[in-house]
């Protein structure tokens, strides 16, 4: 389905969650995680600007502009206030869209967002991910067959197929930060879970960091340090991933 330039799909039944995802990632990449989720509430997965299907306007990218247009469909929907799970460049998206909207979030879930002190590069394409465009979809999976090897099969093929689609005019526009994940916090007021890794394996996030979101969180803020995980915790461990999201929302 399509909003403006964004691309979104719903699954299950009446939504009560929106899924955002990471850099270079898409909505697909929730795929693994939907049917846990979906037993309790529909969802929305959206592809962020640049991402999966969704175009490119000419326009300057980042968290504030991410976290309009997750508003935007939100919006066009009319739905009650959702919970919002965001992973990464997701994650800020969704505590800056709780804080400027409250409206339209009652929970919020942040799967190791870049840290306080962690600024997202904007200076050109990583070389690592031109390296996976290089490839074909079958190299792709197998690269990341090799890289992590302890994911459950079924997320090389959309974590490659995204790969692909991302689109690298992205580096061609301005790229405007927005609002750091502690200067969100402090507006957002309703319950929020951050679950995050080790910063040895890949995390984005140190203790350090943690303590100072719940310090900071306007709201009820839990937090918790997945041991052996790193910076996406729902590949590494899907079901503590979709455990501590269910404790968090009380589902049985």
């Amino acid at each position: 389905m399509r909003t403006a330039h964004l691309a979104w799909e719903r699954h299950g039944g009446e939504p009560g969650l929106l899924l955002l995802h990471g850099f270079s990632d898409s909505g697909a990449c929730w795929d693994p995680v939907l049917p846990a989720l979906t037993a309790h509430t529909g969802a929305i997965t959206l592809d962020a600007r640049g991402h999966g299907s969704s175009g490119l306007p000419d326009e300057p990218t980042g968290t504030a502009a991410n976290a309009a247009d997750a508003a935007l469909v939100l919006d066009a929907l009319g739905l009650p206030p959702v919970v919002v799970i965001g992973h990464s460049m997701g994650a800020l998206a969704a505590a800056a869209l709780a804080a400027a909207r409250p409206d339209l979030v009652r929970a919020l879930v942040l799967e190791d967002p870049p840290g306080p002190h962690h600024t997202l590069a904007s200076d050109g394409m990583p070389s690592w991910l031109a390296e996976l465009q290089a490839m074909d979809l079958d190299a792709r999976i197998a690269k990341g067959r090799a890289d992590n090897p302890g994911w459950p099969d079924a997320e090389y093929r959309p974590w490659a197929v995204s790969k692909g689609e991302f689109d690298p005019r992205c580096y061609d526009l301005p790229y405007e930060p927005g609002p750091s994940l502690l200067q969100s916090l402090a507006g957002v007021a309703c319950p929020t879970l951050l679950i995050y890794g080790e910063v040895a394996r890949g995390g984005l996030l140190a203790e350090a960091d943690a303590d100072d979101c719940a310090d900071t969180a306007a709201g009820p803020f839990t937090a918790l340090r997945v041991t052996g995980a790193g910076h996406c915790v729902r590949r590494d461990y899907p079901a503590a991933f979709t455990a501590a999201i269910g404790d968090f929302l009380s589902w049985s």
